[in-house]
């Protein structure tokens, strides 16, 4: 089984990605568009160029080698992607070889943590807008809503809603999902120095999150507007 799971950043995504590469059956992949987003975007993101230079850039290559043959022969493979990859340059028919699950999280925690790491975000920085356009796409192929799961239940209680996630995949369940190794993996992407330091510190998921952050006024009017994308998802979630 390949399974896609889709999010923007700062959504418990890096936290997901290690669970699945604990499980012991599953080999993964850490945002393999990203090369090829930068490159075809020109934007500006923290260590750009050793991004571009670590990843192959030629998006139907990626997109091939996300439907080809699981790596390390693992019964699962994982794929960490993000939804703002997604551009119209990038093909998205691989997609519908994959089991794609939207992973959310409340718009106010996302900007809050993102603009630590990358100031002034946009709408289009965060990925809420590209995560709605992809559950309609892949809705219309399946006759039916795709999975979602919200990071809050998983801080909540790890192993209920993995328990739960792993049920809706038909695959088994086990706790080694509920913990990894200290510090830097073998697969995280080069970008991982500047976006990873907590995750890093972490083996395991982290507690419930505490009331939600208070932000200045732009940064509020941006919560204002991916909202409604959020909670339209979160409507299915399992």
């Amino acid at each position: 089984m390949k399974i896609a799971m889709w999010s923007g950043p700062r959504n418990l995504s890096t936290a997901m990605m290690y669970s699945f590469a604990a499980r012991g059956d599953c080999a993964v992949v850490d945002e393999p568009f990203y090369a090829a987003y930068l490159k075809a975007t020109g934007l500006d993101h923290p260590m750009r160029d050793a991004v571009i230079a670590s990843q192959s850039t030629d998006a139907g290559a990626v997109a091939r080698a996300c439907t080809g043959p699981n790596p390390q022969q693992q019964s699962l493979f994982y794929q960490k992607h993000m939804t703002l990859h997604m551009i119209p340059e990038i093909p998205r028919d691989f997609m519908r070889q994959l089991k794609n699950v939207f992973l959310i999280r409340h718009p106010a925690r996302v900007i809050a943590s993102y603009a630590k790491k990358r100031e002034g975000p946009t709408l289009a920085d965060i990925g809420f807008v590209q995560q709605s356009e992809l559950f309609d796409e892949v809705a219309g192929w399946l006759g039916q809503a795709p999975l979602v799961i919200d990071s809050a239940d998983i801080r909540a209680d790890p192993k209920a809603a993995l328990g739960k996630l792993c049920a809706a995949l038909g695959i088994e369940y086990t706790d080694r999902m509920l913990h990894w190794p200290l510090g830097p993996k073998p697969y995280d992407g080069v970008w991982a120095p500047h976006w990873y330091g907590a995750v890093h510190r972490s083996v395991g998921f982290e507690e419930p999150e505490a009331a939600l952050p208070k932000l200045e006024p732009a940064y509020s009017a941006l919560v204002e507007q991916a909202m409604p994308l959020y909670d339209r998802l979160a409507a299915y979630k399992l």
